[in-house]
């Protein structure tokens, strides 16, 4: 997107502070929230919430809104692999993941693009610098889930299960940001995560009726607080932020939310729930942030938009 030549300095800077803290607060608000709630009833009551109120406000400022017959097709597949499958997964897979686990674990999506791009048809070359972050990245893994392994090993699978259901999860998110990356919308981008939004929802109610998933829910204080949060901070206002940001900030420089989003997320798990980390899970963590960066500031051969690009430009936390 073109970048402003006089940009509120005071207004980027509100943004970026809502990009990092917001989104990388998601993870906690998401934990909190599938305490009381099933997860399918967390994702549906949140996505539905988040899609209706972002359709009315693009009515409201009267922006484009309404897609044709083949956007609407694509805008469903997108919803659903993006948030009702890659967004939905995290909040399941916290019922027995820490927060902080779950969101390095979620860090992982650039270097899927990085890797999908290199083999779609008229894909981009990935440089040297982009490769050392790969290996990096996928060792990083390694050393996240070795104590899970162990458990494994031991007889209690759930967090090796888990971590695989969030890798799985992020593996959705990017084809999704492949389909998005390769179609065209007359609708505003606004309108169009409003739809994505609705449709994740809906996938989610599904999903809650087909499995029975509605049983245990405790509809009080923490349940209301946890969802609000996601739909106002999670989804609205951090990705209104995240918008302008693309429209008056180097798309590099955007970027840099996929590596303090974890961090962030790692903090509040630490100071808010006492999670701990073993050193192992250290190395882990520092392998898979030094590994975003690579991927993320490492130029295609080209240096024609990728879908590293795109994935930037969605936001998982949304």
């Amino acid at each position: 997107m073109p970048v402003n030549s006089t940009p509120n300095r005071t207004r980027i800077l509100l943004c970026f502070a809502c990009v990092y803290l917001f989104w990388g607060s998601t993870y906690l608000a998401m934990r909190y929230g599938v305490e009381v709630l099933p997860p399918f009833v967390l994702g549906s009551v949140r996505f539905l919430l988040a899609g209706v109120l972002m359709l009315a406000a693009s009515a409201a400022l009267k922006r484009k809104m309404w897609p044709n017959r083949q956007e609407l097709a694509r805008l469903v597949v997108i919803g659903v692999l993006m948030l009702g499958c890659g967004n939905t997964s995290v909040i399941w897979a916290e019922q027995y993941l820490p927060t902080g686990l779950a969101a390095l674990l979620v860090a992982v999506v650039p270097l899927y693009a990085a890797l999908i791009e290199i083999v779609l048809p008229r894909g981009e070359g990935l440089r040297a610098k982009g490769w050392v972050g790969i290996c990096i990245g996928f060792a990083g893994i390694v050393f996240l889930l070795w104590p899970g392994l162990r458990e494994g090993l031991r007889g209690d699978s759930r967090q090796i299960v888990a971590a695989g259901v969030t890798l799985g999860g992020a593996m959705c998110w990017t084809g999704a940001s492949v389909i998005s990356r390769r179609s065209t919308f007359q609708i505003s981008g606004f309108a169009a995560a409003g739809w994505e939004m609705l449709f994740g929802g809906v996938f989610n109610a599904l999903m809650l009726v087909v499995t029975k998933g509605y049983h245990g829910a405790q509809w009080g204080l923490q349940a209301w607080a946890s969802t609000l949060y996601l739909v106002a901070f999670g989804s609205i206002l951090t990705y209104s932020a995240y918008v302008y940001l693309l429209d008056h900030v180097a798309v590099s420089k955007v970027a840099t939310y996929a590596y303090v989003n974890p961090v962030i997320a790692v903090i509040l798990g630490v100071i808010l729930l006492k999670e701990r980390f073993v050193a192992v899970e250290y190395v882990g963590m520092a392998a898979i942030l030094v590994a975003v960066f690579l991927v993320t500031s490492s130029k295609m051969k080209s240096g024609a938009a990728t879908v590293v690009d795109e994935d930037v430009a969605a936001g998982l936390e949304a």
